[in-house]
This record gives structure tokens, sequence and C-alpha cells, in this order.
């Protein structure tokens, strides 16, 4: 009587363990999403952030592609659409998010959550949107 309980919770564990990653995966679009909409609703602190390097030309079109990259990518990325396709987009900003604390004033917080989201990104680069994604929908659908 005991063992059959122990299978069935057993069995109840190994078919939800992919609930904590989605919800990584949930919780990383949010995030992108949200910076996203600060960095429009506050374009003065992305502007900053690119000060250190100095006068860059195509700084417009950095912001717009951080500002889109982060809102369609974070929408994409919560409902495990395209994931990769989407982290894919995320990787220059977050590499030049981090590389940034290097050549102005180092941030510690800054640097601390730009290398966090990255590594992040990159595990859902290699693992994809998981379970619980339209990734893995539309793939059953084969």
């Amino acid at each position: 009587m005991e063992t059959i309980k122990i299978k069935k919770l057993n069995k109840w564990a190994n078919s939800h363990t992919s609930y904590p990653i989605d919800i990584l995966r949930i919780a990383l679009g949010v995030f992108l999403f949200l910076k996203g909409v600060s960095f429009i609703k506050d374009s003065h602190r992305l502007i900053d952030l690119l000060a250190p390097l100095g006068n860059f030309d195509g700084g417009m079109l950095v912001y717009h592609y951080v500002a889109a990259a982060h809102i369609m990518g974070g929408v994409m990325i919560v409902f495990g659409l395209l994931t990769r396709w989407a982290i894919w987009a995320q990787l220059p900003i977050l590499i030049g998010a981090v590389l940034i604390n290097f050549v102005g004033p180092l941030v510690m917080t800054n640097l601390i959550i730009s290398l966090v989201t990255l590594i992040v990104c990159v595990f859902f680069l290699m693992y994809g949107g998981g379970k619980h994604s339209l990734d893995y929908y539309f793939k059953m659908q084969k």
C-alpha cells in the first residue's frame, strides 16, 4: 500500500518537474518586457547608460533596438513562442550591458542584474521554451 503511494507521488513529481523552469522563463520574459517599457518611459536612462561610449553613431538605432527587442522578446519568452530566436535578439543587448559596466563607472547592481539575465538567457538558448510553451505545443501538432 505504501509503495503505491510513493510510486504515485514519484510519477507526479516527474511529470511536474518543468514547472520551476517554466516559471523562470516567464519571469525572464516579464523582466525583459518591463525593462523595455522602462526604457521607453525614461529614455534619458538609456541615453545615460550609453554615455560612456561617447559620440556613438547610431545611438538612436540602438535605443529603438533595445526597447523593441526587450518588449517583443519579453512577450515571446513569456509565451514560449520562438523562444530561442527571442533570446538571440537579447544576447547583444545583454553582452553590451555587461561590457558597458567596464567602460564607464562600475555599478555593481547593474553588473549583477546584467550577468544573471545573460546567464539565464544562455540557459534558455540551450534548453528552449520548455514543456509548457507554444514552441512545444506547435511541435506536438505536427
